[in-house]
């Protein structure tokens, strides 16, 4: 696939797109807080210089460039910051874009946290939000007030799966001159590009797909370079700082991104089919299924569905706990979008932060579960899945 108005296809862009001025084939990791200047001249110049690279870490990083360089240019922005985790990236571009007596426009559903910002957060600033159903445009054309400055969007929602049109909203937003943010973690760039239709940043945990092998946390934020340095100068405030270390390490897994989400949507729609058609499975969620509710947006706007397949266990509470513990291959863990299949139970891993009314509200029944789907051989999946299914059931 060759991106719009990028010379390079995808692939190579992955393993060219970065620059550097050393000569290793590896690009050397720069684990340094501080750096050196010539004399009095070159300090002032890098210390009153945005983002130089050689001046202090939380400023930027020779390697952070080389991260950032590649990501510009897959989510087809001008510019990207790295910050500490994907909450970092999701928090520091909200509190950038806005200040006490503005408003914000989010969905229902969201990540827990991006959810605990807009609930608990904001509003002990003055920042008012409304949370709106997702799928319903114009239900968020119609929470718009004059005081809206930022419109928050996820699609994929975690964990329901849930899309927005990322186009309609754009629209709305640019005949408001409001700012849009949308999530793009469950997609990842490779099937999905909110900024080519219209959204104005676009926020990653590159704790997932782009560092794909479940070794760091990091986050990433992609955008023009007005709102770059705005943002980046929120982000020398509150420093949610990526390592060096972790830089290097996400640099090296976006050599693979393409190659690796490439068999992770085949295996990811295969296992949907398969588990859609299981006795022991009441319902599948999942956007590349014809079944899905909004299956047709999801071919529109996306071009590979993703890891994250949610689906329903014949039985409650108890029978899903049991098919969890039951499965092998699958890690009982969180995140998503790495090399390795992961495996939670919903209902048990959220209910430290959602009440059962919370959750009912948010489509979370108690045998729902989300499964983000690795490399594995997809047989061996099928298998081990199987066999979990049959022994969580009463005998």
């Amino acid at each position: 696939m060759r991106e719009p108005n990028n010379p390079l296809h995808l692939d190579t862009l992955l393993l060219h797109g970065d620059v550097g001025d050393d000569v290793s084939i590896v690009p050397p990791i720069y684990y340094s807080a501080t750096f050196r200047a010539e004399d009095a001249s070159a300090f002032a110049e890098m210390a009153n210089t945005p983002r130089h690279s050689r001046y202090y870490t939380r400023y930027g990083n020779p390697v952070h460039d080389r991260v950032a360089a590649i990501l510009a240019q897959l989510e087809g922005t001008d510019t990207a910051l790295l910050t500490g985790a994907g909450m970092g990236a999701i928090s520091t571009a909200v509190l950038a874009l806005v200040s006490a007596g503005d408003h914000v426009v989010a969905q229902t559903r969201h990540y827990m946290s991006t959810t605990k910002l807009f609930d608990e957060v904001l509003p002990r600033f003055g920042v008012t939000v409304t949370l709106v159903e997702q799928t319903n445009v114009e239900a968020i054309a119609a929470a718009i007030q004059d005081n809206t400055r930022l419109i928050m969007l996820e699609t994929p929602a975690n964990p329901t799966l849930q899309l927005t049109d990322l186009s309609a909203i754009a629209d709305i937003a640019k005949q408001n001159g409001i700012l849009t943010i949308a999530d793009n973690t469950l997609a990842s760039p490779v099937n999905q590009q909110p900024h080519h239709l219209g959204i104005d940043i676009v926020v990653h945990s590159a704790t997932k797909y782009l560092g794909g092998h479940h070794d760091i946390t990091a986050g990433v934020i992609c955008c023009n370079h007005e709102l770059g340095e705005k943002i980046w100068s929120m982000h020398t405030t509150l420093g949610s700082v990526l390592s060096p270390m972790d830089a290097w390490l996400l640099l090296r897994g976006l050599r693979t991104l393409s190659v690796r989400v490439e068999r992770i949507n085949q295996n990811a729609l295969a296992l949907a089919n398969w588990l859609a058609v299981h006795p022991l499975i009441e319902s599948v969620y999942y956007p590349g299924l014809t079944s899905h509710p909004q299956h047709e947006l999801a071919k529109r706007q996306m071009s590979g569905f993703g890891a994250v397949i949610a689906f329903a266990v014949k039985g409650g509470y108890q029978e899903t706990s049991q098919f969890v513990s039951n499965v092998k291959l699958a890690t009982h863990a969180v995140s998503l979008g790495g090399v390795d299949s992961l495996l939670v139970h919903t209902a048990a891993m959220w209910s430290g932060t959602m009440n059962e009314e919370q959750m009912k509200a948010a489509n979370i029944p108690p045998n729902f579960v989300r499964m983000s789907v690795g490399l594995e051989h997809i047989q061996d999946l099928q298998a081990d899945l199987d066999r979990a299914l049959r022994l969580s059931q009463p005998q």
